[in-house]
This record gives structure tokens, sequence and C-alpha cells, in this order.
């Protein structure tokens, strides 16, 4: 469809932004590293030149051992020699190789053949020796580097989603978050880490390598330069749909992690409605899309390897033909011998290409998994500290002035004005939906208001730094979330060396000292994941007793008995009321005949208060309270 040169100047492009995009990668991750990138770089450098020198005992050995042309008559001076004057260097190059040659020959005359050629031996294995060690040096300095990056992004996604609000997590699947910081991180650190060498040692050689080329035979050169782009395109050809497709294979992937998290998550209603085939069939579909996808790409890259060995085979056999012909006519400035010790250089400069056209295929591969990981990285974090926050105070109360929220294009809460005096309990009543959660989440900012604010003794909670402003919050909430952890562990959450006097005095308050007693490890026992190995009951208790130890001034409780039977029910109130005690309470009621006592019942409907006051002033209205409270009785009564 377009002309060749301009495929090539679109490849070429292409290649240039893939190289742009991991030379901002670099910038990013490896500053902290930086000493070892320059040591890896500098060792690549001494590898390039020293392989270089060895390959030079290929011409002395052609030339003198075995007659091919006349010996050096004697030393050339480099005196007359600039090497600030590139136009030199092929001089230099030409007296070097005759004082070479001359000492050589020198030698073959005074100790014989064998001789030299046994010195000659020994001077390769030792510069392939200092090869070798510093290519391995190279290799080396570039583990801290690779294992240093990954954990590097490990951490930074893991701090990102504490610090992302929950808002970001109620549009993303989780699965598809895990599949981001476990499986596009392992892909960038098999792609991208693992190439990072080869394309920071074989740009060295390739330079090394075609600077001796020119200085043997600048027309050669020049018909190998036109030669390396054409094979150069052909394979970007195979190469320029990987990106593409590896962000194809890891969204896929992050949908199998989503259906796997789900299904751990509700296995007990998969099995309560015999859902295990149906679940197995969109699990089996899922995994066949990943496995399509999968072989699609690891086809095209396993293409890339016999390809690059065979352009190259194809290009050394022309550039042959070319050298062949340059020496016959004796029009290349060049012997046999000097092309065969070109060929030589040649041929090793392939390899360094293909290595470099691997990795760049890999870091395409890679560039996917990170593009994928900077949708985590650089989603906006609505919920910030101010830049000069205000001193925190609570002594007076908390005030909701004219407080309005949404989610994305519908309204949850409408104009809602509150107060709530420092030392009172304030209940919310209402049916599902009615924006109960939503308002006492708004509190500690775990969403900020869209219209109004919230005031802690006159300061908009906005102008607080978050961590002031939570640390005066304890939350117990219907499904208490726990921690695969000790059961000490999640009393003194987030706490380092946790004193057991004050764990045990909160395992009290809140009864869970009860059944730690009965436990063969006590307060050290596992609760298993989420709890797993306790009752609903004993999971609540063990939630209050966390929010005891915190000891906060306020306290958020969220229907935290409706989910129980009656006697962990009446154990949970007990506890519920000591942690009460004394503290500025806002709760979320399910069961009304547990906040009869409360100094304020708000009644909450689509997203308005329609009714506040004290139970029995809301009974004698005769409105929404009255007619959920009847609801309740009738609904006790008929039980």
């Amino acid at each position: 469809k377009y002309p060749l040169s301009h495929r090539l100047v679109a490849l070429a492009f292409h290649e240039y932004k893939i190289l742009k995009d991991l030379y901002r990668f670099i910038r990013r991750y490896v500053p902290p590293y930086k000493r070892y990138l320059l040591l890896s770089v500098v060792a690549n450098i001494i590898s390039a030149i020293l392989n270089l020198v060895a390959f030079a005992l290929v011409m002395p050995i052609l030339r003198i051992l075995f007659q091919i042309d006349e010996r050096a008559k004697g030393l050339m001076d480099f005196a007359d020699i600039s090497f600030l004057n590139v136009r030199d260097w092929s001089r230099a190059a030409d007296i070097l190789n005759n004082n070479f040659s001359y000492y050589v020959g020198q030698l073959a005359d005074s100790h014989g053949i064998p001789y030299t050629l046994m010195l000659l031996s020994v001077y390769l294995v030792v510069m392939t020796g200092f090869k070798v060690g510093s290519a391995y040096l190279a290799l080396y300095a570039m583990i801290p580097i690779r294992t240093g990056i990954v954990r590097d992004m490990r951490v930074a996604l893991y701090d990102k989603l504490l610090a992302l609000p929950l808002g970001y997590f109620s549009s993303e699947r989780k699965g598809d978050v895990l599949a981001r910081i476990s499986g596009d991180v392992a892909e960038v650190e098999n792609s991208i880490m693992s190439s990072l060498d080869l394309v920071l040692k074989n740009p060295i050689m390739i330079v090394v390598y075609l600077g001796s080329m020119i200085l043997i035979s600048w027309k050669l050169t020049l018909f190998v330069f036109i030669l390396l782009p054409i094979a150069g395109f052909i394979m970007g050809r195979v190469g320029r749909m990987l990106k593409r497709d590896s962000l194809t294979v890891q969204s896929l992937w992050g949908s199998v992690l989503s259906m796997t998290e789900e299904t751990l998550g509700g296995l007990r209603i998969i099995k309560a409605f015999t859902s295990e085939v149906w679940m197995s069939k969109r699990y089996r579909e899922a995994n066949d899309r990943h496995r399509q996808s999968t072989m699609s790409l690891f086809r095209r890259q396993q293409l890339a390897h016999p390809m690059s060995e065979f352009l190259g085979t194809m290009t050394i056999a022309i550039v042959l033909w070319y050298g062949g012909v340059l020496i016959v006519s004796g029009s290349g400035g060049i012997d046999a011998s000097t092309f065969i010790y070109y060929l030589v250089i040649f041929y090793s400069l392939i390899n360094p290409l293909k290595d470099l056209s691997k990795g760049i295929y890999a870091i395409r591969k890679g560039m996917g998994s990170v593009m994928r990981i900077d949708e985590i990285m650089q989603a906006e974090n609505s919920i910030q500290d101010p830049e000069c926050p205000q001193k925190l105070s609570f002594e007076e109360c908390i005030e909701l002035r004219h407080v309005s929220f949404r989610y994305e294009d519908k309204w949850v809460l409408r104009d809602i004005n509150l107060t709530i005096p420092k030392g009172h309990t304030v209940a919310l009543v209402g049916q599902s939906g009615s924006g109960k959660t939503t308002l006492v989440d708004l509190i500690p900012r775990f969403y900020d208001v869209e219209e109004g604010a919230i005031l802690v003794d006159g300061t908009d909670v906005r102008a607080l730094k978050l961590t002031d402003l939570r640390s005066l919050i304890g939350n117990v909430n219907q499904d208490p979330i726990l921690f695969n952890d000790t059961i000490a562990n999640n009393i003194s959450f987030g706490t380092d060396n946790a004193r057991q006097a004050d764990i045990e005095q909160a395992a009290r308050i809140a009864h869970v000292d009860e059944f730690v007693e009965r436990m063969a490890e006590g307060y050290e026992s596992n609760i298993g994941d989420r709890g797993s190995k306790l009752s609903g009951g004993q999971r609540q208790r063990l939630s209050i007793a966390r929010a005891v130890y915190k000891n906060p001034p306020i306290m958020i409780l969220d229907e935290a008995t409706s989910a129980l039977d009656t006697a962990s029910e009446r154990l949970v109130q007990e506890a519920l009321e000591d942690l009460m005690h004394s503290r500025t309470t806002i709760v979320i009621a399910h069961r009304l005949s547990t906040i009869i006592n409360a100094d304020m019942i708000c009644v909450l409907h689509e997203g308005q208060i329609v009714e506040q006051g004290k139970h029995d002033e809301l009974l004698a209205k005769g409105g929404y309270y009255t007619q959920l409270y009847n609801m309740q009785l009738r609904s006790k009564d008929e039980q």
C-alpha cells in the first residue's frame, strides 16, 4: 500500500517510540541504582573492546604463520597522527596492525612458528578470560537493578492502592487490580527487566564493531548499512503487534483472576444455587479466550529468533559476495586476510543485532503491562491533604451543613443538615438505599461531599490532615473486616510494639476473652482468612475489641448486630454499650430496639432526613419512623 521508503521511516519512528518509552521507564525507576548501571555500561564497553582485540589475532596468524602475504618490513611511527582527526583513525589502525605484525614476525623468526603460535594462543585465552570476566561483571551489576526495580514497582503499586479513595475500587474489578500488581509486574520483570541488559550491552557492542568495520572498509560498511535496515524492516513487521497483543492477554488474565476472586468470595451462594457447572463453564470460556490470545502472542514471539537467524545468514552471504567482488576488482582497499577479519567482526555483529531485536520485542510486550500499571499509578486521588492543614480540635460537635453527594450522575444524599454534639449518640434509620452508610462514610472523608460541608468544631474536614481526622474515628461494620493473623494482632491492628495488657483490656470490654481462653494458643491463635475460624458473633466482638483498643472519641457503628443470632446479639450489644460509653457515637441501626435510648434518631428516606428526634417523639408523630417500628413489631410477632 505504501512505498518501501515510507514503511522504513514508519518502522524507524515506531522503534524510536519504543526506545523513548524505555528511556522514560529507565529515568523513572533506575536512578536509585545508577552506580550499578554505570558499572554495567563500563564493563560492557571493556568487554566489547577486549572481544575486538581478541579478534585481531586473525590477521597476523593468517599473514605471518601461514604466509598469505609479506610480513611488515619495519615499525611505523605514530608521531604525525592526531587522534582528534577522524581521517587519521584509519591510518592509525594500519600503523597498529603493521607494528603488531612486525613484532609477531620477529618472534617467529627468533623462536620459531610453534612457539609463536603457543604465545598467541595464551594471549587469546587471557584476552577471552578478561572479556568474559568483564561480561559477567556487567550482568552481575544488572541483578540489583532488576530485582530492585521490580520490588520498587510492587511497593509503589501497593502504596498507591492504599492511597486511592474507596470510590476508585467501586468502578474497578478486584481481580483486574490483582492481575496488575501480580501478573503485570511479573511481565515487566520477565520482559523489560530481563531484556534491559541486552538493550544496554548490545548497542555498545554494535557501535564498537561498526566503528571497527568502518575503519577497515568504509565502502563495504556502507553496503552493510543498506542491507541491515531492510532486514530490520522485515523483522519489525513481525513484532509490531506484540505490544497490542500483550495488552489483550493481560486484560483477559485480569478477567480470569477476577472470576477466581468472585468464586472464592461467593462459594456459599454458588453451592446453594447448584451453579457449579454453570460457573465452571464460564471459567473455562474465560480461560480459553486467554489461551487463544496467549498462543497468538507466543507464535509471533517465537518467530523472531528463526527469522533473525535466516536474515542474518542471508546478509552475511550477500556481504561475502560483495566483499569478494571488491577484493577481486582491487577497488575495496582491503586484502583477503583483512576481509576475513572483517567477516569475523561482522558475524560477531549479527548476534548483538539479533539480541537487540529480541530485547525490543520483549520490551514491546512488557510496555503493554507498564501501561496497565500506569493506569493505577496515574489514577487521580481526589482525597488529598490540604497544603496548609488546620489544627484539629473536637470539643463541641460534628456538623453536616447542606451536604449533598452523588455517585456519578445519581444523587444519593440531598441537602442534609445535622448537628451531632460531642458525647451524644445519634442513630440513623431508614430503608435500604436511603443513604445511611454513604452519610457516615463522608465524615472520615472516604468520599468528599459534592455540595455543602462537614465541620468538626467549625472546621471543614477538607481543611484537616486525613490522619488527624481519621484518628478521631473508630469503625465497627456489619461485615467485620479481619486479617489472616493472630487475635492479638487483629486487636492492635496498625500498632507496633503493642502492650499485651492493653490488648487484654480491650478484649475484656468486648467479651473477646470469653472465647480466647478456650483456644490452645490464646491471643496468638490465628483466625484464618477474614476470620474464617471464628463464628459470626466472635468476629464481630473481635472487631469491637479493635475499636476499643484504638480508643477514639468518635465511633461509627454500621448495623453491627443485624446479621447475628439472638445469643450473639446480646453479647455484642453489651460490648457495644461499653464501647459507646462517654463517646460520640453514630449508629446505623437495622433493629430499632437497639437505638431506643439514643439521644437523637434521624430517619432517612431517598437521601433526605425526613424526621429526627427521640424515640418517643418520633412515635408520637406517626410518620416514617412509626411505620418502620410497627413493621418490625409485626415481623417479630409473626416469628
